[in-house]
């Protein structure tokens, strides 16, 4: 099982697509400036991690000394919102730095079409985007609440999915697993304790889906899982942390082998 944190094979992939024909010269300096974008996106994600805790820690502190009526209510409030502003930056900056990486692209037509047909058949739970090869599971019937097992209900749904990618067909293609969540803070105890952030839960959700691919003969080399956390919506959240269930998905990037 391999889990890429920040898609380091894609960028490695990229460079050498770009590289075809450059002399030994630039090839070299090429790698250098890919090798160091690789690792100022893994700075990144570790920053954002941190700063998702920090942020998680604030709040917690801000509620508690709302509580009590502490004097130093003002200065928290005042370290959330620069805190905010500076995730908000990094994230975008993260953002812009990826979005050459993973954009999905358009799969062969019978492969297509075998994806198209699952997901009429499984459409209260899988959504598939034939323009970018993209299966998306929505995270409220994929999971139960604040939860990374799989429900039962949808077991079913990713074995057939990997009926399709064990195919002739898709078996010339490798997966991603991207995990992503809205922005309502975990706040239970119990659930905490598992998924201490957005950032764990989107990870862990997108492992569970890898572990029960594994499970169905899916080979774990053409495996991978990312997690976004809350930092990908595809719409905007609710105001308040109130979250929107479109933002709470798994999606499946199929691509080409060795990506």
């Amino acid at each position: 099982m391999r889990t890429l944190k920040l898609s380091a094979a894609l960028l490695f992939l990229f460079s050498i697509v770009l590289l075809s024909g450059c002399g030994n010269s630039q090839l070299k300096d090429l790698r250098i400036k890919n090798e160091t974008q690789r690792q100022r996106i893994e700075q990144l994600q570790a920053e954002l991690q941190a700063g998702a805790l920090q942020l998680d820690q604030l709040k917690t502190q801000l509620a508690e000394a709302t509580e009590k009526g502490g004097i130093e209510i003002d200065t928290l409030k005042q370290q959330i919102v620069a805190l905010e502003e500076d995730l908000a930056k990094k994230n975008e900056l993260l953002s812009s730095m990826q979005e050459k990486l993973l954009n999905g692209t358009a799969l062969p037509v019978e492969l297509s079409t075998m994806l198209e047909d699952f997901a009429k058949g499984n459409s209260d739970i899988v959504s598939f985007d034939a323009n970018t090869g993209i299966v998306k599971f929505k995270s409220d019937l994929l999971f139960d609440k604040g939860s990374a097992n799989v429900a039962a209900t949808a077991i079913e749904a990713v074995k057939s999915l990997c009926g399709i990618l064990n195919s002739a067909e898709g078996k010339k293609f490798d997966i991603i697993i991207a995990g992503h969540t809205d922005d309502i803070p975990i706040r239970k105890a119990e659930t905490r304790a598992d998924h201490p952030t957005n950032w764990h839960l989107s990870a862990h959700r997108g492992i569970a889906v890898l572990n029960v691919m594994t499970a169905n003969q899916m080979d774990v080399h053409r495996l991978s899982v990312r997690a976004f956390g809350e930092y990908r919506p595809v719409e905007p959240n609710a105001a308040d942390n109130k979250g929107n269930p479109k933002n709470r998905r798994v999606e499946i990037y199929i691509v080409p082998e060795g990506e």
